[in-house]
């Protein structure tokens, strides 16, 4: 049950490139098949507000005014998540070890996090990846650290590595560089357990270098206190003492300080030592021991010499972080107060939850902070948690902190933190309900160490200049490293978006670093591009100036949107750093949103395969720039392919045209036009006319052009303009012109409009000759489907009715039962997976009619 993700397929210029789109699938009890089929509508991805299942394709619609995307291919694919454990293996070159590690990996495009617990063995020093060859694929230099928790990435994975990843033919190894010299080793695997779990142990065995050891993973059910757990083995039958397919008995024990509290009886094998099982109706004081990590699972076998592994079960650990980011847009009565919650938390072995909560910007007096569930109605909280003892105002109206620890959280709360169905919020005195509210999300590891160290800057429209009373918040964790290179890491929450849904229909908002005093001279500057929730990525050409402001906490980060151009939220910043010469090493930037990276002028980037040569320079993957050849192309840098599109003139209606030296387009020359006085005037307003996200330039006052919009190139379906009064951008779709032919052709995958064929062709009927987009979707549920698709219902804790079958009609659901046969017989049968019930001699009959077909079958052979 895998996270999702949309991979951009240009069919144009045969190019691709990935784009993650994640989101959260109900949660299911483990099953015990390593990679199941997944079922429509349960996993997928979303797109322009739609819903893909996994292994979709489909022509991406950019919305207004943009339109459907002929040239490229979407495809819909999972963000795979693995898993290996780690023993010592007696037979192998490595040093022999008693320890045994657990590595949890996730894949989101190329690149492989990982995050690695162990036991039993001091912290290594090197993490090596082995190819099916067993050479050195990838190695990663452990840094030192006081914890059993070891946080790594490795970027950009070759094709030959993914396809041995998802054939489970890498293997992962550690060794420690001490006098002891150990070493553990194990297989990385696929395995869907993974998604759903939300408790977990190492199991390590008492004997000295046994190889022996294993891992549970475990979650409860979503209603009943039911623990599903399966177990992944390793060494417990050694191969060579039984046959591989010879089943040994094992007791799976279920201990409180050694006190036997359940026990299960199963069989394994070399071959298949996995093993899935469910302790079912646990009661309080065993849920209680579970949510303080103090119940123990065990592993024994049967007969003479049994060998025994066991580990005691807590919350599941990794690298990711627990955070949520508050705002009003959230708040259970949604409003705009321009106010900010941070929150990051930590979850321990013994239960406890740390909290650190940050509040600004509020509109009066906190009076409540709450850890709350959903609520089972709009005027009915459910509150778990109340920390609002922990709470201590800040000097500045509407802010302050809590700061604290939750020792007694219980196991059912720990699993709906870990499956994101928690929420925290702040109540005021003049919204005594709710002010503030966020959920509290899981957010993957992706290699950067500040949002482990240091709490997160918040950011609100209250901080900015004029203050903003926008529904958004967010939180940003930023860093600068030994070369004088800034991290940085976004997350934000409701962001206004235009209600007209111009200008790039997925753009949320552009992300800045500048200097707080606001003059002409501030050295701002633009980090990334809004896509999702979160942006991250590195700043590597950093000005002395702007290092100067970020050591002395006069800088800034803001996110500036098409309603509030000047920025939405900002948030101060300070990173203490000893760069007086400027950033060291080449002139390099690159930013992340949602795995789709940009780079901008790199000299570094040789050793990169997705790097293009163009000119006598190296652009980056995902790179744009102006060739020198002419200044009237926008050239981007797709894997190793360069494509150069020439800038497309939009036409005027204008009578009288000009064409400026400094400019690609003619425009109309305003000193003829009757509005004369009024062109003038909207010049003089704004001198410096418009600055457009897409090809990253500024476009004079008045002036228009079709827009270019990465990776797509431009857009012949939209017109944008620049409005000099305000200095905002304004993208209209082309109209298409009404059509008298029944076989409209598009002459080019490009082309906006569609053609009437040069043949003549009876005419359409009069409802029928404006082109449109296609026949209106259905949403059923939490899917989206095509006009004319069928599919059964999916009910939750039910499943699928497949008796019941919905289709779409023109973007109306209609649905219809099966209509079932009147039945003559007194008794009638209903068989397993059938929707009517038959009469038993009907069935008998069929069934002697199917083994007679059968033995006629096997005569002819």
């Amino acid at each position: 049950m895998d996270a999702p993700r949309v991979l951009w397929i240009l069919g144009c210029a045969f190019i691709a490139s990935a784009l993650g789109s994640r989101l959260k699938t109900p949660a299911l009890p483990i099953q015990p098949e390593r990679e199941p089929m997944i079922s429509k509508g349960l996993s997928g991805c979303s797109f322009g507000g739609r819903f893909y299942s996994l292994e979709d394709t489909w022509h991406p619609d950019l919305g207004e005014p943009f339109g459907v995307m002929h040239c490229v291919m979407c495809h819909c694919e999972p963000v795979r998540h693995f898993v290996a454990v780690l023993t010592g293996v007696t037979d192998s070159w490595l040093p022999s070890s008693s320890g045994v590690a657990r590595a949890r990996f996730t894949l989101a495009r190329t690149s492989l996090s990982f995050s690695i617990t162990l036991q039993r063995m001091n912290r290594p020093s090197v993490i090596t990846f082995l190819d099916s060859d067993g050479n050195t694929a990838f190695e990663f230099r452990v840094p030192r650290a006081d914890t059993d928790m070891i946080c790594g990435v490795w970027k950009n994975l070759p094709k030959s590595h993914l396809r041995q990843l998802e054939a489970e033919q890498l293997r992962v190894s550690m060794t420690t560089a001490d006098s002891k010299e150990e070493g553990l080793q194990g297989k990385v695997i696929k395995h869907r357990a993974l998604f759903a779990e939300t408790f977990s142990a190492i199991l390590t065995s008492d004997e000295v270098h046994s190889g022996m050891g294993g891992i549970a993973m475990l979650t409860l059910s979503d209603t009943e206190n039911n623990l599903h757990f399966i177990l992944i083995l390793q060494g417990l039958v050694p191969h060579g003492s039984f046959s591989a397919s010879v089943k040994v008995p094992v007791r799976v024990k279920l201990l409180y300080r050694q006190h036997l509290l359940r026990e299960i009886r199963a069989n394994i094998s070399a071959d298949d030592s996995d093993l899935a099982e469910v302790l079912a109706d646990l009661n309080s004081r065993e849920l209680f021991w579970l949510s303080r990590g103090q119940l123990q699972i065990s592993v024994e076998t049967e007969g003479q010499n049994p060998r025994q592994i066991s580990g005691n079960i807590s919350g599941k650990r990794s690298c990711d972080a627990l955070q949520s980011v508050m705002s009003s847009g959230s708040a259970l009565t949604p409003g705009k107060t321009g106010g900010v919650g941070s929150a990051v938390f930590t979850l321990h072995h013994n239960g406890s939850l740390d909290y650190q909560v940050l509040v600004a910007g509020l509109s009066s007096t906190v009076v409540g902070v709450t850890i709350e569930m959903k609520p089972r109605r709009r005027s009915k909280r459910s509150v778990l948690y109340d920390i609002t003892a922990d709470f201590s105002a800040a000097e500045e109206r509407g802010g302050g902190r809590a700061v604290g620890s939750c020792s007694r959280v219980e196991a059912r709360h720990i699993h709906m933190l870990l499956q994101n169905e928690l929420f925290i919020n702040i109540a005021t005195a003049e919204q005594q309900e709710s002010e503030l509210r966020g959920q509290i999300r899981m957010l993957p590891y992706n290699g950067l160490d500040a949002r482990r160290n240091e709490l997160p800057v918040p950011l609100a429209g209250q901080f900015v200049s004029p203050p903003v009373r926008t529904a958004a918040a967010g939180h940003a964790w930023v860093s600068v490293d030994e070369q004088c290179h800034l991290h940085y890491e976004i997350v934000v929450n409701g962001l206004s978006k235009s209600e007209d849904t111009s200008v790039n229909a997925h753009l949320h908002g552009l992300a800045e670093i500048g200097e707080m005093d606001d003059s002409s001279t501030n050295h701002k500057r633009l980090l990334t591009g809004f896509y999702g929730q979160q942006a991250q990525g590195v700043l590597k050409d950093i000005s002395v100036e702007l290092l100067r402001h970020l050591d002395e906490g006069t800088a800034y980060i803001q996110v500036s949107t098409k309603i509030n151009p000047r920025g939405e939220i900002r948030g101060r910043i300070h990173v203490p750093n000893s760069c007086e010469l400027g950033s060291r090493g080449e002139v390099v930037e690159e930013a992340e949103f949602d795995d789709l990276v940009f780079v901008r002028d790199p000299a570094e980037l040789r050793k990169d395969p997705h790097t293009c040569f163009f000119e006598g320079e190296h652009h980056a993957h995902g790179s744009q720039w102006t060739p020198q050849y002419n200044t009237c192309f926008t050239c981007i840098c797709q894997k190793k392919t360069v494509i150069c599109d020439p800038v497309i003139c939009p036409a005027l209606s204008c009578p009288h045209t000009i064409q400026p030296e400094d400019q690609c387009c003619p425009i109309c020359d305003e000193k003829k036009e009757t509005k004369q006085t009024t062109a003038v005037e909207k010049v003089e307003e704004d001198p410096e006319g418009c600055y457009f996200e897409g090809d990253q330039k500024m476009h004079a006052p008045g002036t228009t052009w079709h827009p270019f919009v990465p990776p797509f190139g431009y857009i012949k379906c939209a017109v944008c303009t620049c409005k000099g009064s305000t200095g905002e951008v304004h993208c209209e779709k082309v109209t298409c012109p009404p059509l008298t032919c029944s076989r409209p052709i598009r002459r080019n995958p490009s082309d906006c409009c569609k053609e009437c064929p040069a043949e003549d062709t009876p005419p359409l009927e009069d409802d029928e000759m404006m082109q449109a987009d296609g026949a209106r979707h259905c949403k059923f549920g939490n899917n989206y489907y095509q006009n004319s698709e069928h599919w059964h219902p999916r009910v939750p804790l039910v499943g699928e009715m497949k008796c019941i079958t919905c289709w779409c009609d023109h973007g109306v659901t209609k649905c219809q039962k099966k209509q079932c046969p009147f039945l003559s017989c007194s008794n009638p049968i209903r068989r397993e997976g059938k929707c009517c019930p038959e009469c038993i001699e009907d069935f008998m009959e069929k069934e002697e009619m199917a083994k007679m077909v059968e033995k006629k079958k096997n005569w002819r052979h």
